[in-house]
Formats: structure tokens, C-alpha cells, sequence
């Protein structure tokens, strides 16, 4: 890694950094950093799934899409730097604590001060609350109760939801019905529940990246009295809810392409299968005391979550090229009008 640390790296992965580097780095990067830019994938594919339904109604709207999507991907970079700030004035985050183990936390790495923080969180938060006025004023009044109850998981979901076990089911609901649907919603003008039922089978992954993140972290919550879902399950029970998820969300895609609702390209998820059962068979054995020699060092202690992010991300890539996929194959007349 050069000193100065580029967006792209940013954009790919939650390094960890010196201080220098971070002197060395841009604005955009710095930013990137403080929002933990890299899994920001998961939002900008609930919001691409909702445009390329849309395109497959022949509803779609450019423009609302793009500023939907743009929204989103601030407000979730919101959360991410809200949730960093809370923690640690919280005292969450201080003394080793996992989070600061695997990538660079900008308050306890001394990268900024919480003044500095709140100022990255007021920014980017303003944005986002710009676009969804703007989505607002430009879609209609049907608009508003998606972007009140977003703005709430927004605000609450690092204390007290997360503390209160609710963390992991707010999580289905936002990027399921919420995002996928919401997007769709901001797109076209009009509610649509097959989209978010497809958005909420969609966000099963991101829900079970959540999940291994808190096992990979559950004595830490424990000792810290965070009471995650999987601390008030355990880890064995967690983990099996993690793999039920997995099998799940390939058991709805194919009982949902069969009914019609969506186009057989779809099934080109199905390429994902090889990181589920990776994801699956991390979940059936115990986690490495310490970072395995074929494991890369730069992602220990991350474990469970890692194996359940690299699915998540090539699912919903999958998810949306099969869907995008769609439009050559009915022109080539290998799908119905």
C-alpha cells in the first residue's frame, strides 16, 4: 500500500491505515474511509435490482433512479459513520475492541476528532436528506412514509435497536422492502409488493453478513453488554440461522422464477452457489483461534462475515446482471413479451 491510499482502495476493502497515509490521502478517500465505503455494494444492489424491474415493466425513470440510488448510498454511508461515532463515545469500540481490529475507525485510530466526525456525519447526512426531499417533491407525497421510516433505522439503529437484538431484523426490512421496494417506488411512481417480496429474498444476504459480523464478535458484544440477536441466541444457533438464510434465499429465487414473476435469466445466481457453500460449510466448523496461514492477514478477524459479504456481493451482482440479462433474451425471443 502507498502512502497516500487511493479511492479505489477505499471503494474495495476497510484497510487499516497510518496516520501518514491518512495525511496523504484526498478528501473522497478520507470519506470513503470514515463511511466504510466497501460495503456499500450490498445498498447500490437493493437499488439496481428495483431499476432493472422497472426497465423489465418498461416503467423505469433515469433520473429519479440515479438520485434514488445516490441517496441511499449516502444514507448508508450515514449509518456506517454515525454507528463509528456512537460506539465509541459510547465506550463501545475503545480498549482493542474487535471493530478496530479489522479496518481503519477514524475516532479510535485518532484519524478524527469527534468534531470532525460529526461534521462528516452532518454532510453526508444533509445530502442525503436533500435528495430524498428532492425524490419527495419530484415522485409525490406516497413517497414520504418510505423516507420517514428509512430515516428512522437511520437514526436508531446503531443504539437502541442493535442493543435490543433488533438489529439484524431491521436489516432484512431495509434492505428488502424498504430499499428494493422503496427504490422501485421512487422509480416508477408506484408500490409494487412483488418487488419488495423480491427485494426482501434479495436481503437475506445482506442480513446474513450482519449475523456473521455479530458471531464473529459475540464475546466481545458480551463483555461489552451489546445484546446483538446472536448474543441472545448464541453462536450455534446463529450459525445455523445464517445457513437456513443461505438455503433459503436460492429456494425462494427458484420457487419465484417459476411462478413467472421473474425472467429464467435470473437463475444465473445460481453461479453464487460455490460461495454459498463456502459460506455454509464456515458455518458447520469452529473459527480459527487465530488467522489461518491460506486466510488473507489484512481481513483477520473478520470470519464468518467474510465468507458471508464475498456472497452477498457476487449473489446480488448475479441477481442483477440475470435480470439485466433478460432484455437480449426476450428480443432474441427466448422469453415471453
Amino acid at each position: 500500500m502507498t502512502d497516500r491510499l487511493s479511492a479505489a482502495v477505499a471503494f474495495t476493502a476497510i484497510p487499516k491505515i497510518s496516520r501518514d497515509q491518512w495525511e496523504a490521502s484526498g478528501m473522497f478517500s478520507r470519506w470513503m474511509i470514515a463511511s466504510r465505503a466497501a460495503v456499500l455494494v450490498m445498498t447500490f444492489s437493493s437499488a439496481a435490482l428495483a431499476g432493472a424491474l422497472a426497465l423489465l415493466d418498461g416503467t423505469f425513470q433515469l433520473l429519479p433512479w440515479l438520485l434514488c440510488t445516490l441517496g441511499l448510498l449516502l444514507a448508508h454511508a450515514t449509518n456506517n459513520q454515525l454507528n463509528d461515532y456512537t460506539d465509541s463515545v459510547r465506550g463501545i469500540d475503545s480498549g482493542n475492541y474487535f471493530r478496530t481490529q479489522y479496518g481503519a475507525h477514524v475516532l479510535e485510530d485518532g484519524l478524527l476528532t469527534k468534531g470532525q466526525l460529526q461534521g462528516y456525519v452532518a454532510a453526508t447526512g444533509t445530502a442525503a436528506l436533500g435528495i430524498g426531499l428532492l425524490l419527495l417533491w419530484y415522485v409525490g407525497p406516497q413517497l414520504l412514509l418510505p423516507l420517514l421510516t428509512g430515516a428512522f433505522f437511520l437514526l436508531f439503529y446503531t443504539y437502541p435497536l442493535k442493543q435490543l437484538g433488533l438489529g439484524e431484523p431491521a436489516v432484512l426490512l431495509v434492505w428488502g422492502p424498504l430499499m428494493t421496494g422503496g427504490s422501485y417506488l421512487a422509480t416508477t411512481g408506484t408500490w409494487s409488493w412483488p418487488v419488495a417480496l423480491v427485494g426482501t429474498v434479495y436481503a437475506l444476504a445482506p442480513t446474513a453478513v450482519i449475523f456473521g459480523k455479530h458471531i464473529d464478535k459475540l464475546n466481545f458484544d458480551a463483555q461489552k453488554g451489546v445484546r446483538t440477536l446472536p448474543v441472545r441466541l448464541g453462536a450455534d444457533a446463529s450459525l445455523k440461522l445464517v445457513a437456513v438464510m443461505t438455503l433459503m434465499l436460492y429456494a425462494a429465487i427458484l420457487g419465484i422464477t417459476a411462478t413467472g414473476m421473474l425472467p429464467w435469466t435470473t437463475l444465473l445466481v445460481l453461479a453464487a452457489l460455490p460461495d454459498a457453500v463456502r459460506l455454509i460449510r464456515a458455518t458447520r466448523e469452529p473459527r480459527p483461534v487465530s488467522c489461518p496461514e491460506d486466510y488473507p492477514a489484512s481481513a483477520w478477524p473478520l470470519w464468518y462475515v467474510a465468507f458471508a459479504f464475498v456472497h452477498a456481493r457476487s449473489f446480488g451482482l448475479l441477481f442483477l446482471c440475470g435480470l439485466l440479462l433478460a432484455w437480449p433474451a426476450r428480443a432474441a425471443g427466448l422469453l415471453d413479451t
